[in-house]
């Protein structure tokens, strides 16, 4: 089945914010201080929603206003509040295994709430993903912390519901302003609650601040802008089987800039998550020869 240019560049393009979202560990790790998920979370998202704001210069009208803070708790307040905890709280492969969850997820969510078949390439990506991504970052000595184990999978829902409900309400702006909207309102979201349950960070350093701000501006702002294009022109479950990159990048990163080891395990779940994404997108091909992506039924 040969794939249109037009899907390749739809893919890559969507592809390339999970592969930038693999860096978030390394940043989080290396520049930003530790204890303060909530906090890290709001400042993620906040300024990045401000500047995209004064950008566009064009607020939601109507219901446009809960539906960008109910996608905004989704994508962004919750998701990555309960990101951050699972991370806090898990070993790095224990964290980004329990997340992998999440596209599976989407196939059943695309169903209920968009109409999408559920079709077993689909299912088949997601299982081989998730093995993948164990193989990548799963280590013996790995520990599993209820709390964090609960977070995940809190999060990897809350994920898994804004992308579907994201292709399902079709906004009528840009992705950018789309974008800009989400982006202000989970920070807003978090703001109190950040405040409220942790206490002030401290006088941030210079690494600090290239942390946040490229958590912010790229691993925010610039990628979701790609991710709800994707999410406009992709079936969900294709674009969230792109997910799989990001712990893919991340370890690619340990191995490169932290001297960390690879194993032939982790080289066997690298082939195993190209695979799952490569599956993933066959699906989405499969999906278009039958139907063409005008005919899904997407609902106001």
């Amino acid at each position: 089945m040969k794939i249109k240019s037009a899907s390749l560049t739809d893919i890559a393009l969507t592809a390339v914010a999970p592969a930038i979202w693999g860096s978030t560990y390394l940043v989080t790790t290396e520049l930003l201080p530790h204890g303060y998920p909530l906090t890290v979370a709001m400042l993620r998202a906040l300024p990045a929603g401000i500047i995209l704001l004064l950008i566009v210069r064009q607020l939601p009208r109507g219901i446009w206003w809960l539906r960008s803070f109910t996608l905004g708790a989704l994508n962004f307040s919750f998701f990555w509040a309960m990101l951050f905890i699972s991370a806090y709280r898990l070993p790095g492969g224990v964290a980004a295994t329990v997340g992998a969850i999440q596209p599976l997820i989407v196939v059943a969510l695309a169903r209920l709430l968009v109409g999408t078949a559920i079709r077993p390439l689909a299912i088949t990506a997601g299982l081989v993903g998730m093995a993948g991504v164990g193989l990548l970052v799963l280590t013996p000595s790995a520990a599993l912390d209820p709390i964090g184990v609960i977070a995940g999978l809190a999060g990897a829902v809350s994920m898994a519901f804004g992308t579907v409900l994201t292709r399902r309400w079709a906004p009528p702006v840009s992705s950018l302003t789309f974008t800009a909207w989400q982006l202000t309102a989970g920070g807003l979201l978090l703001l109190p609650v950040a405040l409220l349950l942790e206490p002030a960070l401290p006088t941030p350093t210079l690494a600090n601040v290239l942390g946040i701000a490229w958590l912010g501006l790229i691993g925010a702002a610039f990628t979701y802008l790609l991710w709800f294009r994707g999410l406009s022109k992709l079936e969900p479950a294709a674009v969230a089987s792109l997910g799989f990159l990001s712990p893919l990048v991340a370890t690619m990163l340990g191995w490169g800039v932290l001297g960390q080891n690879l194993s032939p395990v982790q080289i066997i779940g690298i082939a195993a998550v190209l695979v799952s994404v490569w599956m993933g997108q066959r699906a989405q091909m499969a999906r278009r020869s039958t139907a063409p992506m005008a005919a899904l039924p997407v609902r106001s």
